[in-house]
């Protein structure tokens, strides 16, 4: 990995980061489906220009199916689901609780027998649930976490890995950045006359538009190019360490804003990272044989 690689690493791990604070203050006037619509316009107008400049290539039409299950999942339901959690739930809490998302994935992997399992990945996904369980009645017994918010957050977390299962197994080999236009895309037609026949947005204010504008364009949309940029150099393992930094930025970013940070709920992310640390470890690779 290279300067630049870690640089923007970070940098996406950052914009990422702070999505979680930016849907809790675009949420203070914005209904959930119009913070999970905005997300899609804003994001796939900047996907949609980088496909023309870029010339990459559309998914293909045969595959709609799939695209809108993935879009379902990895749009539409999490990002509904965040900025509901959220009305409830601390981001910095919120954040912490999107860790769940690989450990759903592997428990999901296991069910479909994708992967195999063993004492490392059971053990890693069981401390990882025991520091979502730390950080869940440290939000909860500290009153900034209720449980029908965790209960939706978990949910998000849950659409998300579904969607990482099915775009694994049907969605292989496309242009990433055709692939990310179209899911936004599908999301958004989906979430339109859902958020037009729902409640209105209130009174709009500067800070929860520029909010929204910033998840939009920069958390969705960017990012997404920083993202797929980045998984096209360095291996899916590294890319993945932005996992690792998500719950950290969550409670930094949530702290800047104001938010408690209980004792519980840092002790949590500990936790749940030497879950991910020890699931992404790579088993050693045996020894060749000494020729005799």
């Amino acid at each position: 990995m290279t300067r630049q690689d870690a640089l923007q690493l970070f940098a996406l791990s950052a914009v990422w980061g702070i999505s979680f604070l930016l849907i809790k203050w675009g949420g203070e006037v914005f209904p959930p489906l119009w913070v999970a619509l905005l997300r899609c316009v804003f994001g796939a107008a900047v996907l949609w220009l980088a496909l023309r400049l870029g010339r990459h290539t559309l998914p293909p039409a045969r595959l709609w199916k799939p695209l809108l299950l993935v879009a379902f999942f990895n749009n539409v339901v999490p990002w509904t689901f965040f900025a509901w959690g959220e009305l409830s739930v601390s981001s910095n809490i919120a954040a912490i609780l999107n860790a769940t998302t690989p450990l759903f994935t592997l428990l999901i992997s296991l069910g479909v027998r994708e992967i195999a399992p063993s004492a490392r990945v059971i053990l890693g996904v069981l401390i990882g649930l025991g520091g979502v369980g730390l950080t869940v009645f440290g939000g909860l017994s500290g009153g900034h976490a209720s449980a029908l918010g965790v209960t939706v957050l978990a949910a998000a977390g849950l659409g998300y890995a579904v969607a990482t299962v099915i775009a694994k197994r049907t969605l292989n080999g496309l242009n990433p950045v055709g692939l990310a236009t179209t899911q936004l895309s599908l999301a958004g037609l989906m979430l339109l006359p859902a958020a037009l026949l729902g409640s209105a947005p209130s009174a709009l204010t500067s800070q929860a538009v520029l909010s929204m504008l910033f998840l939009g364009v920069f958390g969705s949309g960017f990012a997404y190019l920083l993202y797929y940029g980045l998984l096209s150099r360095i291996s899916s393992t590294q890319v993945v360490a932005v996992t690792y930094l998500l719950p950290v930025w969550g409670l930094f970013w949530g702290a800047v804003a104001g938010e408690r940070v209980g004792v519980l709920s840092v002790v949590g992310v500990g936790v749940i990272l030497a879950g991910l640390a020890l699931l992404n470890l790579r088993p050693r690779r045996a020894r060749p044989p000494v020729p005799v």
